[in-house]
């Protein structure tokens, strides 16, 4: 590090638990964003500044007057233009010096799995179940940690899956694909506009810890939040021995709970 980089991060350089050392390891990470609404905008947001090296964001939409009330890496001369790039101009002002590329699509196939496999932390800020399913399979194929977030309405929920540990579950053990899941979208539902925010920096409060190794990461456990009356519940979380994606079976345990579509 330079002596603008040691100036730039001093705030975490005086953490012992971070250092010299630790924010070395944030300067030559590589995250992946996969969308860039209304989670992925703090998520990025805080990446960029804490110093990733570098940010892959994928999103395939265009920034609407309707986002602007949450998805705050976008401004109102944004409109009409690619989240991605939107996203990368704010970003480049806050930090000149983390490396953003923009990718303009709806990734899956053989390109999202090229996009995890180069990458050394996942976070799926995604709108929809099929999307964060196929993040799943291929961050378990990849052996890749994964934060997963999501917000509609006054609740959201949080989980990380370090998918390098042999005993880590999967999102597919939370929520299995086979599952007639409830989509709920903020589009129909509205959504509280901190709410994101406060799921969206927990993500990437979760990043930089397992880019870091530092503190103890949410995998095994599911963060919910009731933002209507403030409160917080903790979900243990298990490793499915019979999960059809991280397992040693063909079928998953039915799910217990609902998960809610993230915002865009």
């Amino acid at each position: 590090m330079d002596d603008n980089q040691l100036l730039r991060y001093s705030r975490h350089i005086l953490l012992p638990e971070i250092e010299i050392d630790g924010q070395q390891k944030l300067l030559d990470s590589h995250a992946l964003i996969i969308g860039a609404g209304g989670l992925g905008a703090p998520v990025a947001l805080y990446l960029a500044a804490s110093g990733v090296g570098r940010l892959t964001i994928c999103d395939d939409d265009r920034v609407d007057l309707t986002n602007l009330q949450r998805q705050i890496v976008h401004f109102t001369d944004s409109i009409g233009e690619r989240k991605v790039e939107s996203a990368r101009r704010t970003l480049s002002r806050i930090n000149p010096q983390t490396v953003v590329t923009p990718v303009a699509e709806r990734v899956a196939g053989e390109r999202l799995e090229q996009l995890v496999q180069s990458a050394d932390v996942i976070l799926d800020c995604s709108d929809n179940f099929a999307t964060r399913h196929a993040i799943n399979r291929a961050c378990v194929r990849f052996a890749k940690p994964l934060v997963s977030g999501a917000g509609v309405r006054f609740d959201g929920q949080v989980a990380a899956f370090d998918l390098r540990r042999a005993d880590s579950p999967c999102y597919h053990c939370l929520f299995a694909q086979s599952d007639d899941l409830e989509e709920m979208r903020c589009a129909v539902m509205g959504v509280f506009a901190p709410v994101v925010g406060i799921i969206g920096s927990i993500q990437a409060a979760e990043a930089l810890k397992l880019l870091m190794g530092v503190g103890r990461d949410l995998t095994g456990r599911l963060l919910l939040l009731d933002a209507l009356t403030m409160q917080w519940r903790s979900v243990r979380l298990k490793k499915d021995p019979q999960c059809a994606v991280c397992g040693d079976g063909n079928s998953a345990q039915p799910a217990a709970a609902r998960a809610c579509a993230t915002d865009r």
